[in-house]
């Protein structure tokens, strides 16, 4: 290990170390900088605040004075009326035929919601519409109180549907007899749907009493307390606070002091009614976030520039230091400690390596030995069922039909042979054995090993081959092999599934590609997928070296295996090899 002398060890940390200047500059910079995010929030909080407010006051004005407009404009209607002769001539007749007629051609210039005239036992005898006809008036507010009066009087009415009517309405007289009376139905519901359409929240109250008007209709005839507390209210609420139905849900920007909306209020001159204005916060605390973001990045970006200049000035210090002549004669000097150390170690590793070398002889043979074994149950297990088949055939006395299996039996023999033989050619270099070869020829008989199986579990098996033949370079009954063992995963996979499938897809284009999927229960670790001796199955079932092996052989063809889940369910084993090229194939 090399270590630095006194001299240096004792040289780097005054190098390292700010000095009290630049501590005291940085920490001037960061004070200014907290000072003025500080200052910048509270003028522009209090600036942007001003202006909503005087905004807020404007639209309330404005609301309030449409409102009594409304009302004032309404208010000469029952006098006029009072004293229309024919209005008055229908009463003492009591032909009303054309008096709704006369009433409506009044209803469009004075744009009230309804007129209705009524006679003195509060029957409804003409009206602008005249599907109210015949309606009793006689327990009504505006009647009663018109009754009481010789002036005209303003009342509102709840309705059992929810919500207030208004109306103006006078008593109609001739010769201190009282003939009728006429009611005139203010439209003030127009400008509660009008206000919906805003931003703010906004309620007319009578002074202490339930809203008579609100941006949502839930809150009509609500004390403001409970209206405010009605959190079932969401339109409104988003639209005042920017909340979702529950004011205690605002982001902290959305308050200020505490407060998440700002209240106006104003005193209608009419009938001591007031209106109330809800503005939110949350545009206010957008706005001055906006502006300290900046101030914030650009403070940050001139530490970020100054502490960049800093550093290098550090480096560049440090650099000199320890180019310096008296460092270096320190490391020749632990140099060479160094180099006597690592011979002692080489020496070490040499012993050490002689007896890797014989552990993993040792190693290779039990690893060939269990590949060997491997391979060779394929075919035992094919041989097995053939001959039990053939025994079957003799007992029915179907000779013929034996001898296929016999002889299906002696190529299982020939494989089995080839297999021992790999021993021998174990250590000759791959490729030196390699001819063109046909996969769709070695795919037929590797099916042709695992047609019992196949047919005794019900597989459903698809294949779809090229027309023309893909040929490779390389070794028919090493990728025979690879093949089986990618059919005898798939089989074993699919155990558990009901209704097995697999699927086998043979391409040829710039490469040769064999696919071969399942629906089975997909590959749990892909990462140790290829390693020796590793295994899902049950003890006894495997040892894990099929796909180690198969990986091996692909490689020796100059190919790759890879396996992958597919998005459903089950896996997918590509097979990826080299086409063999007119230049291999003349060769």
């Amino acid at each position: 290990m090399v270590t630095l002398s006194e001299n240096a060890e004792d040289n780097l940390p005054r190098v390292v170390n700010l000095s009290w200047r630049v501590r005291l500059a940085l920490l001037t910079i960061f004070l200014l900088a907290v000072g003025t995010v500080y200052i910048t929030n509270q003028f522009l909080t209090a600036r942007f605040t001003q202006t909503t407010l005087q905004r807020a006051q404007l639209r309330l004005a404005l609301y309030s004075g449409n409102l009594v407009s409304e009302l004032q404009k309404n208010s000469i209607v029952p006098s006029l009326l009072g004293s229309d002769a024919e209005l008055i001539g229908a009463l003492t007749s009591k032909d009303y035929q054309r008096t709704s007629q006369r009433l409506l051609s009044f209803v469009d210039e004075i744009g009230a919601a309804a007129i209705l005239l009524l006679n003195s036992d509060g029957r409804v005898v003409a009206a602008t519409n005249r599907n109210r006809l015949g309606e009793n008036h006689l327990d009504l507010p505006h009647f009663v109180e018109a009754a009481r009066s010789r002036k005209t009087v303003f009342t509102t009415y709840k309705k059992n549907t929810g919500g207030f009517d208004f109306a103006y309405s006078r008593k109609m007289m001739i010769n201190n007899k009282v003939l009728g009376f006429i009611v005139v139905e203010v439209d003030l519901r127009k400008f509660q749907s009008a206000w919906a359409g805003i931003s703010d929240a906004v309620i007319v109250s009578r002074s202490g009493g339930p809203i008579l008007l609100a941006t949502e209709k839930s809150w009509v005839g609500l004390l403001e307390q409970e209206a405010l507390s009605f959190r079932s209210a969401p339109s409104a609420i988003q639209r005042a606070v920017q909340a979702t139905q529950d004011w205690t849900a605002l982001a902290a920007d959305a308050y200020l002091k505490g407060k998440a909306v700002m209240r106006q209020e104003l005193r209608l001159p009419f009938r001591d009614w007031d209106i109330v204005l809800y503005t939110t916060y949350g545009g206010i605390r957008q706005k001055v976030n906006s502006v300290l973001a900046l101030e914030i990045m650009g403070f940050s970006i001139f530490l970020a520039l100054s502490f960049y200049q800093l550093s290098r000035q550090t480096l560049t210090r440090a650099l000199f230091f320890q180019n310096e002549s008296d460092q270096l004669r320190q490391l020749n000097i632990l140099l060479q400690r160094e180099i006597s150390e690592r011979q002692k170690v080489e020496k070490s590793l040499q012993v050490a390596e002689q007896t890797l070398a014989q552990s993993s002889k040792l190693a290779a043979l039990g690893e060939m030995s269990a590949a060997v074994s491997h391979e060779l149950n394929q075919p035992l297990a094919a041989m097995k069922t053939y001959l039990a088949g053939a025994k079957l055939l003799l007992q029915r006395k179907r000779p013929d039909e034996a001898l296929s299996s016999f002889q299906r039996i002696d190529d299982l023999i020939g494989r089995m042979s080839a297999i021992t033989q790999q021993l021998k050619s174990y250590a000759r270099k791959a490729g030196e054995d390699f001819v063109p070869v046909d996969v769709r020829s070695a795919l037929n008989s590797a099916l042709a090993i695992m047609e019992p199986q196949l047919k005794s579990r019900q597989i459903s098996l698809s294949k779809t081959l090229p027309r023309d033949a893909p040929m490779i370079f390389g070794d028919q009954l090493r990728l025979e092999q690879v093949i089986v063992n990618l059919l005898r995963n798939a089989l074993d996979a699919t155990s558990s599934i009901a209704s097995p499938e697999i699927e086998i897809l043979l391409i040829a284009g710039e490469s040769i590609i064999l696919t071969v999927r399942d629906n089975g229960e997909g590959i749990s670790d892909l990462d140790e997928l290829f390693e020796p001796f590793f295994t899902t199955k049950k003890p006894g079932d495997g040892v894990g070296l099929g796909l180690a092996i198969s990986s091996g052989i692909v490689t020796d063809l100059g190919g790759r295996l890879v396996a992958r889940n597919c998005e459903g369910a089950g896996a997918v084993f590509e097979l990826i090899l080299p086409i063999l090229s007119n230049n291999q194939n003349g060769g």
